[in-house]
């Protein structure tokens, strides 16, 4: 496993957000005995979490003539304080000497390891794959979904898995490819779908990109076989679990949307903007297809990306300041 990494510049520090997806900062400073305390735990956390390009611990110490303007960079003014990056953007931030909240979010973060690692290991890079541009101003944040907390119902789970759907590399359908590996879900009953997706931090979303590649009929196909793209999508915000399909037929929605054939792209994907105002301080979405675009009993989804803005983790301003060192 990588070691964790010393910082001696603001140069260095950026050229690690710039490779890896994610990256652990330990500010610190010698003379801080907190600091010195945490230290083991932070090592041993790097030791059994590094990925080379996915993730990366730094230590940062807040003396160094170079690295500390990498400090007053992100205005770190309590030691040790412990910053989590994703995409070279914070994400969350730590302060104080407490193991156990420092393994938590280490434990949570290590769902977000997984799922890099998975994705790059199968094609594609280190760099997810979007099926169409971001609007100006807002990233793609689904790495801040809880992959365990994942549930998608009436998928065909007998081949396919949920996690599937927010794979890192292009899908297979686009790719020249050979492989008989099935990187997508498809319903199983009916058409319908309901995804669950919570957060580990409160987001901003902006639009849901949905890409769907369903095959092309051919002259002996069955066309009610042949799955659909999603036609008709029911929103449904901040909600503890997921719901059921007679419960989501009949409540409220917090935005209903109908896609159109002509805003599917040439990768298949769909932006689906969303009544920003609506969806503020989210911390879950559940995703309800209500209808496909044609007459089969089938509905297919490739991808999901989420776009919008990470907020920050829902419990950190109630942390102590336990061995600040001030």
């Amino acid at each position: 496993m990588s070691k964790t990494i010393e910082i001696t510049s603001s140069e260095q520090f950026s050229d690690i957000l710039s490779k890896s997806r994610i990256v652990v900062a330990d500010f610190y400073a010698n003379w801080c005995g907190p600091c010195k305390q945490i230290a083991p735990v932070y090592e041993q956390l790097s030791m059994s979490l590094s990925r080379p390009n996915i993730a990366t611990f730094v230590k940062v110490n807040t003396e160094g003539d170079k690295a500390k303007d990498v400090a007053q960079a992100y205005a770190v003014t309590h030691l040790p304080t412990f910053i989590l990056f994703r995409d070279g953007k914070i994400a969350e931030k730590v302060k104080g000497a407490d193991p156990q909240k420092l393994k938590s979010l280490i434990e949570k973060l290590s769902n977000d390891i997984e799922t890099a690692g998975e994705g790059g290991s199968s094609g594609g890079g280190g760099m997810t794959w979007l099926g169409a541009d971001l609007p100006r101003g807002y990233s793609d944040i689904s790495d801040v979904i809880d992959v365990k907390g994942l549930e998608l119902l009436n998928a065909d789970d007998t081949e396919f898995s949920v996690r599937t759907l927010f794979n890192r590399p292009k899908p297979s359908s686009l790719e020249k490819s050979d492989s008989e590996q099935k990187d997508w879900v498809e319903s199983d009953t009916d058409e319908q779908l309901l995804l669950f997706m919570p957060f580990n931090s409160s987001v901003k979303l902006h639009t849901i990109q949905i890409t769907s590649l369903p095959p092309k009929a051919g002259e002996d196909d069955d066309e009610d076989e042949i799955p659909m793209r999603p036609k008709t999508i029911k929103l449904f915000t901040n909600r503890p679990h997921n719901l059921g399909f007679d419960e989501a037929e009949d409540i409220q929605p917090t935005q209903e949307i109908e896609i159109g054939e002509d805003d599917w792209n040439a990768n298949g994907t769909a932006n689906v903007g969303l009544r920003f105002v609506r969806f503020q301080n989210i911390t879950s979405v559940i995703l309800f297809v209500v209808d496909g675009d044609g007459s089969s009993e089938k509905v297919r989804l490739d991808r999901v990306r989420l776009i919008g803005e990470s907020g920050e983790k829902r419990d950190l301003g109630k942390l102590e300041k336990i061995g600040d060192g001030e």
